[in-house]
């Protein structure tokens, strides 16, 4: 028999996370290590699960995560994108809930290039008027 799944996909700056969700009793792992020891900050796993907490369906499901690219605190927000949208799937009518706390939005700030002539993005050269 095949167990139901949810897909989310989840980005942040440059990180990608696909979350798969199904039903469970709350085990989270990510790129196969428990989430406490992949992200290793506190801070940046309470914000992962922030839609989870939010929803009161933390301990309901068994969430398994692959996420690559960006640094910790990116892939954090990028898992936590995922991890709403997969919800989403699972259960329809928390679009409000989701939303209103601000876990459907793609957070679109990324680094912005570096222009020709220039020290840096937007640093100029040193200017010498003689």
């Amino acid at each position: 028999m095949e167990v139901e799944r949810f897909y989310g996909t989840g980005r942040r700056k440059t990180s990608v996370a696909r979350v798969w969700m199904q039903i469970g009793d709350g085990k989270i792992t990510v790129n196969n290590k428990p989430i406490n020891e992949f992200l290793g900050r506190g801070v940046a796993e309470s914000l992962a699960v922030q839609p989870l907490k939010h929803t009161d369906t933390l301990k309901k499901f068994d969430v398994k995560i692959n996420v690559y690219g960006g640094g910790t605190m990116g892939q954090a927000g990028a898992i936590r994108h995922g991890i709403a949208n997969a919800l989403l799937h699972a259960n329809p009518n928390l679009r409000l809930v989701l939303k209103r706390a601000g876990f459907l939005t793609r957070d679109s700030r990324i680094k912005e290039r570096k222009k020709y002539g220039q020290k840096g993005a937007r640093k100029r050269f040193q200017f010498s008027k003689r």
